[in-house]
């Protein structure tokens, strides 16, 4: 057996494993990641990979095989920017337009290309012109991806239906919000800032930060979480006071009670799980029907991302 039938016996393996760790039995979805070579959008190994214990591993050599794990792999290591873990990317339906924020070398865009289909396109936006050239370079050959160099929450875009961000956020921008076309969803990291440089005090990854899919409905939006996540912060781009909010929410617990998202903070405090200036989370409450996300006529004001951190 060569070398590249054996790569593609052990891309499918990989593609099977992701499809059953994320509870996605979609053949859109194995194929995506059977097909697109990871290897292509990352520097030659040795790579440096998160072990178990959050901290960085180097493969044995530099054999493409060592990519094929559910596994985050260090973009720039010395700053904790990676290319994330494939399970906890979004579900996507052919047609689809998605606005990708913080696109990094373009991995990840290839797979929601792969997803959405020639009726699809994606928009890819990353901030490091370094990164941005890279991901031009490697998405060349796909024609339903446009890759713009901007600030991922400032950059005007065409209504999406799935913004996908790799980044932790501290609030939702205004710019994803009023961007999402009616059903559209938004997949967002919510971070605290703790526990994510290596030298920090360990903190577990459930009081890190969590990612919530939020979904709009007409003037409402409604929320759920889906993940705990630690990723790379959005730098310049953390509001002090939503951090603050974040950190005592996720030092409490309940995230999974979320059932919205509140563009005004004049909510009552038992119906908010988490309450910052301009906005909260909703939770559900125990009397039935009374749980409905409540909006405010002030939009949420754009915040900055400045780098993401799972490509």
């Amino acid at each position: 057996m060569d070398r590249e039938t054996e790569l593609g016996l052990v891309r499918r393996a990989y593609a099977k494993e992701i499809v059953a760790t994320s509870g996605i039995p979609d053949a859109r979805v194995e194929t995506a990641f059977a097909e697109v070579r990871r290897e292509d959008f990352l520097d030659p190994g040795p790579w440096l990979v998160i072990g178990e214990r959050g901290d960085y591993v180097r493969t044995p050599s530099g054999d493409p095989a060592y990519l094929y794990l559910d596994h985050v792999v260090g973009i720039l290591p010395q700053q904790h920017l990676n290319n994330g873990q494939p399970s906890l990317h979004a579900k996507l339906r052919e047609g689809d337009h998605v606005v990708h924020v913080g696109a990094g070398t373009g991995y990840y865009t290839a797979i929601m290309a792969h997803l959405v289909g020639r009726s699809g396109t994606v928009t890819a936006i990353e901030l490091d012109p370094g990164l941005a050239d890279r991901a031009r370079v490697n998405l060349s050959t796909y024609p339903n991806v446009g890759v713009i160099c901007r600030n991922g929450a400032a950059v005007p875009f065409d209504a999406a239906d799935v913004i996908y961000v790799n980044a932790g956020a501290t609030r939702p921008a205004g710019t994803w919000l009023d961007g999402l076309s009616d059903g559209g969803r938004l997949i967002l990291p919510l971070t605290a800032n703790r526990g994510f440089m290596r030298n920090d005090p360990p903190v577990p990854i459930e009081r890190r930060g969590a990612v919530f899919r939020i979904e709009r409905r007409s003037s409402e939006f409604l929320a759920r979480w889906i993940s705990p996540i630690a990723i790379f912060p959005c730098e310049g781009a953390r509001d002090p006071l939503s951090e603050a909010a974040l950190a005592e929410a996720f030092e409490k617990g309940g995230w999974k009670e979320v059932t919205g998202l509140c563009c005004s903070d004049d909510v009552p405090q038992d119906r908010c799980w988490l309450r910052a200036p301009g906005w909260c989370l909703t939770r559900d409450l125990t009397q039935p029907g009374d749980h409905q996300p409540r909006t405010g006529a002030a939009p949420i004001p754009p915040g900055v991302i400045a780098r993401s951190g799972s490509r």
